[in-house]
């Protein structure tokens, strides 16, 4: 949000000497001492811990708030606030009176060199200790990748992604689809485009809404993204950069609340395929497309004008079939999608663990049945029969006339009521291989024996009760090997574990025919 405090809080030089010693990540809480969620003051630079810890930092601020009674206040002291403070991991900016994160600045730029200022003790404390710590660091880092597979040891290279403030909805997404690896390497190998020149060249920045920096690329900033993942050079990576630009071109998702993955996930799929038909980095898209044969061939899904990796990849047909109950006329229409989203049956929705006792267990095949089984439209959705020449009742079923090659599940695990919008947190079981989509196929008799069979590739999971709070992880399959991304954490899991979660989103990939086995 834009905060009008600013210009009376932030008062404190941007190079100002009254900073602690040590990188501005580890400054520790002037009170209790605690150097988790540092937070620093942009009145006075006290250094205190934030709401979550012991909450020092807020209560330096309502302490400020109290009324001088000994002394007669001066005119400097009414202006005074220390309203605001800035996270001295993740540099945003937070305001007590308006309770909430701050995106623009002073007029004379003051949050933004302090934010450089602390970057820049955040880096001069990390270039002095590494000559000491290298070797330290080098083996440690070296143990901590090391894990025991089948009584081998092997290096665990994958990277987590660091939550930027309730950024765990993007982050749950990007590491599912860095784990689809036709989608994911195609946009590894595309050009890199270097979006920044002049002084800003090759330098980290942060930016807000008042910088108005239009020369923004989301295919750029989502390669580079994919790009810092699995490579091993480091354990967490900041999507900062791809956030600001998701907030530029998305402005459903700025701010710092909590957000839905999987609309977040469908607004990223979109502008990605919005901005692929109009060429990338002066290379025609349909350049960069017809290089990979298996994506450009046999693709006929178009959405929104010319096809793209995206719908080459997650593209689909739908066959949505009505026919009017009072003369039987039948209407056929054809709609392209990126995924399906499926409603938990109501006979299952009080059913919410797997071991749970009593009435049979919600399966995906269940959800998928709902999803194309003939139903009968209520009276709000009449049917408008051109036979009859008005709104008449009818039935719809949905058919799957063409079948994508990654096949994206949306459990619709929240609905509204008349005053709220609750979760539903059954346990749905899915198989982790072997999906078998021909029954809901249009024309089954014309798809072969292994192209209608998937194998789980990425699980999204929503944790707590509602959409505006709760935290995403993700499980993916990488190499053979299941993972589990909770942010800059990421861990070795099993098969076992990953089939008891409760999914909210479901990633599929085609499974390829082995050669010769048409001829059996």
């Amino acid at each position: 949000m834009e905060c009008p405090h600013l210009g009376s809080s932030v008062c404190i030089a941007p190079d100002s000497a009254k900073f602690p010693q040590g990188s501005p990540s580890s400054w520790c809480c002037s009170v209790c001492r605690s150097n988790k969620s540092p937070w620093v003051c942009l009145t006075c630079s006290s250094v205190h811990c934030g709401r979550y810890v012991n909450g020092h930092a807020k209560k330096h601020y309502e302490d400020a708030q109290i009324p001088m009674t000994n002394h007669k206040k001066t005119e400097k002291q009414e202006k005074v606030q220390h309203t605001v403070c800035m996270d001295c991991s993740s540099y945003s900016t937070y305001c007590y009176r308006c309770d909430d994160f701050v995106v623009n600045d002073t007029k004379l730029g003051l949050v933004q060199k302090v934010r450089e200022h602390l970057q820049n003790l955040e880096n001069s404390a990390f270039t002095s200790d590494r000559h000491r710590k290298r070797k330290l660091l080098e083996n440690s880092s070296l143990n901590s990748k090391l894990l025991k597979v089948n009584g081998s040891t092997t290096a665990l290279c994958a990277t987590g992604l660091r939550n930027l403030g309730n950024t765990c909805f993007m982050n749950a997404i990007l590491q599912s689809l860095s784990n689809i690896q036709q989608f994911c390497c195609y946009f590894k190998e595309l050009p890199a485009v270097e979006l920044r020149n002049g002084k800003t060249a090759g330098r980290r920045t942060y930016h807000t809404r008042s910088q108005g920096d239009n020369n923004v690329s989301l295919v750029e900033e989502f390669r580079k993204t994919l790009c810092a993942l699995w490579q091993g050079s480091q354990t967490a990576f900041s999507p900062e950069s791809l956030f600001y630009v998701v907030w530029k071109i998305m402005p459903n998702f700025r701010g710092y609340q909590q957000q839905d993955a999987h609309e977040f996930m469908r607004y990223l799929l979109d502008h990605l395929h919005l901005e692929l038909q109009g060429g990338f980095n002066g290379v025609s898209r349909s350049v960069i497309l017809q290089e990979n044969s298996n994506l450009s061939g046999s693709n006929k899904c178009c959405i929104n004008g010319a096809s793209t990796v995206v719908t080459a990849i997650f593209g689909g047909i739908l066959q949505n079939e009505v026919n009017c109950l009072i003369c039987g006329t039948e209407s056929r229409k054809f709609d392209p999608f990126l995924d399906l989203s499926l409603d938990i049956p109501s006979q299952f929705r009080n059913k919410r663990t797997k071991n749970q006792e009593g009435g049979p267990m919600c399966t995906l095949r269940d959800c998928l049945r709902s999803f194309t089984d003939l139903e009968e439209l209520d009276e709000t959705e009449l049917y408008m029969c051109h036979k009859c020449k008005k709104k008449q009742k009818s039935t719809k079923k949905f058919w799957i006339q063409k079948l994508p090659k990654v096949l994206c599940l949306h459990l619709k695990r929240f609905h509204w009521t008349a005053y709220l919008r609750n979760k539903v947190d059954t346990y749905v079981e899915f198989p982790l291989r072997g999906l078998d989509m021909k029954c809901y196929l249009l024309e089954p008799e014309n798809s072969g024996p292994e192209s209608c069979l998937y194998d789980l590739v990425a699980v999204v999971v929503h944790h707590g009760s509602g959409v505006g709070s709760g935290h995403y992880t993700a499980y993916a399959a990488h190499e053979g090997r299941w993972f589990h991304f909770n942010d800059s954490t990421v861990t070795l899991t099993d098969e076992e574990t990953v089939g008891k979660a409760k999914a909210y989103i479901l990633f599929y990939v085609e499974r390829q025919a082995k050669p010769g086995a048409e001829k059996l």
